[in-house]
């Protein structure tokens, strides 16, 4: 996976990127063993979860077998096909999602960029599974969604939107921590993570970035993200970002005239004092001293 393929948290690219998610339609479906599905494409994300049975998608190519308590995301522009298995069917809800920019209205074809960049690099290629329990927060939230778009109350569009902003906050966590379980006791893979959030790190540590921001970067949350980082570079992620600015620093101490309070805001300090704190503490001397001694 390259550094560039690996995806951040959902949450930041939500709220900058102008993006919202919008129900295309919802329903529930119960099929019969009789039944059969030509094969189909469409423009948006598809959502199933199967209540009761077993079915088999065939999507781009490849099987999917689900039963009860499975949850499968297909992507947009993916000819697909369902057969039911079961003798007795099987039962489904499904909700069919897209984005759109908040501002204009123009639809997003490729929406969450790092919802697709999370799916791209892994063995299922057109589409994701879960699994959950009938008590899942997602199953959940998936029933009161189809309940409230068949409902002609007032303000049932709204709370469907309510419900649909909560649905992705659940699904992102349920994601994240597949995706951190799938990285477990992998060293190879774990490894290029690791590389990848030390990229990140050195073309990003004059901006105003986080350890949340870091551990995002490669769709990890901080606790799991600083044990791992620190199982492979024996130091924490703002170990090394703080070193990364301090040898920056030192630089910019020796090419250039600039007063060190203007150089710790061009390394990422917020404040003079951070930056000599840092300074003294990896380089041994302030940054005055540290610009003396290598000038003469």
């Amino acid at each position: 996976m390259s550094s560039g393929a690996v995806p951040r948290a959902w949450e930041s690219i939500i709220s900058t990127s102008g993006l919202i998610p919008v129900i295309v339609k919802s329903l529930e479906n119960f099929f019969d063993a009789s039944w059969s599905m030509e094969p189909n494409i469409h423009e948006h994300f598809e959502m199933v979860y199967v209540k009761k049975g077993n079915a088999v998608f065939e999507i781009e190519g490849s099987s999917a077998q689900i039963g009860p308590n499975d949850i499968i995301i297909i992507k947009p522009f993916q000819t697909h096909k369902l057969k039911v298995v079961s003798r007795s069917g099987c039962e489904f809800s499904v909700l069919c999602f897209r984005f759109e920019n908040r501002i204009d209205k123009r639809y997003s074809g490729i929406s969450l960029e790092d919802f697709i960049n999370f799916v791209k690099g892994r063995e299922s290629g057109a589409f994701i599974t879960l699994k959950v329990n009938h008590k899942n927060d997602i199953v959940i939230l998936l029933d009161k969604i189809v309940k409230e778009r068949k409902s002609k109350e007032l303000g049932s569009d709204f709370l469907s939107y309510l419900l649909i902003m909560e649905l992705f906050v659940h699904i992102s966590r349920a994601l994240k921590m597949e995706w951190e379980n799938s990285i477990m006791n992998k060293s190879p893979k774990l490894k290029e993570l690791i590389n990848a959030a030390v990229k990140y790190i050195q073309n990003n540590f004059e901006r105003n970035i986080s350890l949340s921001d870091i551990a995002s970067y490669v769709f990890l949350s901080p606790g799991y993200f600083t044990r791992a980082f620190k199982e492979v570079t024996n130091e924490t992620p703002i170990t090394f970002l703080l070193k990364v600015r301090v040898d920056r620093a030192k630089d910019l101490l020796i090419e250039t005239g600039k007063k060190a309070r203007d150089i710790a805001l061009d390394v990422g300090f917020s404040n003079q004092q951070r930056f000599n704190e840092a300074f003294k503490k990896y380089a041994g001397m302030t940054p005055l001293q540290y610009r003396k001694v290598k000038k003469h």
